[in-house]
């Protein structure tokens, strides 16, 4: 259908006529009876409007990934825009004339891609196995960077291996790769509520807390706010204290690559044949050779890059490749980047980020998070397998199950289960049985957890609204006034996005920031049942907590069916 509708359409010009216009040959042209030489072909900057697909077809990502050094034999360019998959090739467009590459149709043109596609499947497949191609797409976008953290920190010497102990992202450090659950992922931000910060599910609010985020990753959750002053620049910091630059005049990003290569790891990309174990030794070998191995300024140094790796693109990674250096301030004074609550400001970059536009598939930040918090909260989903009992952090307790069915497939199947978990499979409280006696991390966060507060990351200052999910506490909930974004300074990172002023947060947010310090307010609950929740809950969220895709919306429907099977399970 969707070939029949790019030829009816005739190219780009969509089917509707336009007026021909006449090129007057300038006086110093020469006529030629050569064919015209064809440009090189870029990225289409517009696409028609994808036809309806399948209902197997899956989700794909919007960005685009080129893949290729210039060497292989096959230069492919994967566009991905609005659900449709686009392949361009030099190869194959330039022996077109303009007129011709403009008049041939969106059938003839996929054809094309397709055996293009398979080609390109047969030259990576020796590189990087993968069972079909929407998920080594997925799983190529979702990727952390965590193998290359892991073999710099095994190359360190013992000395700033005790230092990164000692300023608590040594437990962090140590935990093994988890895969990326991409549908978990997108199935969860299409059910994400920006105006309450917490997700919609039919049984009421459910979000992620400091309690899970200190027993899941290890990381700290009290002490100093992670805040400051934003610059227009980071030129002068990266070059004093990292020996880098940064990609622009105005910018606060460092490339990955090159700050890669300054810890010895140039060439991060595996070699054809070489496995897992193999290509982190190599990386830990090569770093261990650049690296100094006594303390003084080089060391130092060593460090401080090493951190805005790891906090650049695990604690509050971005979507694209370059790192972010705005905690670079912090991290001159050495002896003081264990104070601050990096737990905390992962927290809030993973809201700010889950807050961005549900078109976007991909999610900034720490999203293993997300999927252990999943795994715990309703494991009736299965998406998860338990291993190690017994370890901590408990990211170490859990594996992906893997799913070989479409991204479309998997992202409706999470979103029917979810509307028709039963009420009494939701975990509000899966710590109870937790030794926390071999979890002093926890023990020391204690004071922050459970508590409606304020969380700072800089630029990004958003609410932790705990009382929304007073059941984790054990607590029966209560009727509250659900959250709404009407103060200008709620949500202040909003309005600073790309090139900053020079703005100090600790004055901006002074009130948030004084929250942050009075450990802000305890979550206390005088309910006897939750039913006057969810009566409310249900005139409030009705028309949004169902998510399926294949069945027509009646709001009022929806709402009475709601508060039936709530009042039933209430009454169970």
């Amino acid at each position: 259908m969707e070939g029949e509708r790019g030829a009816s359409q005739g190219g780009d010009d969509g089917g509707r006529r336009r007026k021909k216009s006449i090129r007057r040959r300038q006086p110093d042209e020469r006529t030629s009876t050569a064919a015209p030489e064809a440009p090189p072909v870029v990225p289409m900057e517009e696409e028609p409007a994808p036809a309806m697909g399948d209902e197997d077809e899956p989700i794909r990502p919007k960005k685009w990934e080129t893949v290729g050094n210039g060497k292989d034999p096959f230069p492919v360019t994967l566009v991905m825009r609005q659900g449709a998959r686009r392949l361009t090739s030099e190869k194959a467009m330039s022996d077109l004339s303009p007129f011709e590459r403009r008049r041939v149709g969106r059938r003839d043109m996929e054809r094309e891609c397709d055996h293009m596609f398979v080609a390109f499947e047969k030259a990576m497949d020796p590189l990087l196995p993968y069972q079909d191609r929407e998920w080594f797409w997925s799983e190529l976008r979702s990727r952390l960077g965590w193998a290359v953290i892991r073999a710099i920190y095994d190359a360190l010497p013992e000395f700033q291996i005790r230092r990164l102990e000692g300023m608590g992202f040594g437990l962090f450090l140590r935990l093994e790769e988890l895969t990326p659950d991409v549908a978990l992922i997108q199935a969860l931000k299409e059910r994400w509520d920006p105006k309450c910060h917490a997700f919609l599910f039919p049984w009421g609010h459910m979000v992620p807390t400091l309690e899970d985020v200190v027993r899941i990753t290890g990381l700290r959750v009290d002490g100093q706010a992670v805040t400051g002053t934003t610059y227009r620049s980071y030129q002068e910091p990266v070059e004093r204290l990292l020996d880098l630059e940064v990609r622009g005049e105005r910018s606060s990003l460092v490339g990955r690559t090159t700050l890669q290569a300054s810890l010895g790891v140039a060439n991060a990309r595996h070699r054809t044949g070489e496995g897992q174990a193999e290509y982190q030794a190599r990386l830990t070998e090569d770093a261990r050779a650049v690296l100094a191995e006594e303390e003084g300024e080089a060391a130092d140094r060593d460090l401080q890059r090493f951190l805005i790796l790891v906090i650049g693109k695990l604690i509050l990674g971005t979507t694209g490749d370059p790192v972010g250096c705005r905690c670079l301030p912090l991290l001159e004074d050495m002896s003081s980047v264990g104070n601050y609550a990096w737990g905390a400001a992962l927290l809030a970059h993973l809201f700010d980020s889950l807050g961005t536009s549900s078109r976007e598939t991909g999610v900034a930040g720490f999203f293993p998070l997300l999927q252990v918090w999943v795994y715990y909260r309703l494991p009736s989903l299965g998406r998860g397998v338990a291993r190690r009992r017994g370890a901590v952090p408990l990211l170490q307790r859990w594996r992906f199950c893997r799913d070989e069915r479409s991204l479309r497939q998997q992202v409706t199947l999470i979103h029917d289960t979810l509307d028709t978990v039963p009420f009494g499979h939701v975990q509000w409280t899966p710590y109870v049985g937790e030794n926390d006696a071999t979890q002093p991390w926890v023990e020391r966060g204690r004071p922050y957890i459970g508590r409606d507060i304020w969380l700072h990351c800089f630029n990004t200052v958003v609410p932790l609204h705990h009382r929304l999910v007073a059941r984790t506490l054990g607590l029966h909930q209560a009727v509250v006034e659900f959250p709404t974004r009407q103060r200008a300074w709620e949500r202040p990172g909003r309005s600073f996005r790309g090139i900053q002023q020079v703005t100090d947060w600790t004055v901006r947010v002074r009130e948030q920031l004084d929250d942050w310090e009075r450990r802000g307010k305890e979550v206390v609950s005088e309910a006897t049942s939750d039913e006057d929740y969810y009566r409310a809950y249900a005139r409030r969220y009705g028309a949004q907590v169902y998510k399926r895709t294949r069945r027509l919306l009646d709001p009022e429907g929806r709402i009475s069916s709601l508060k039936g099977i709530l009042h039933s399970t209430i009454q169970q």
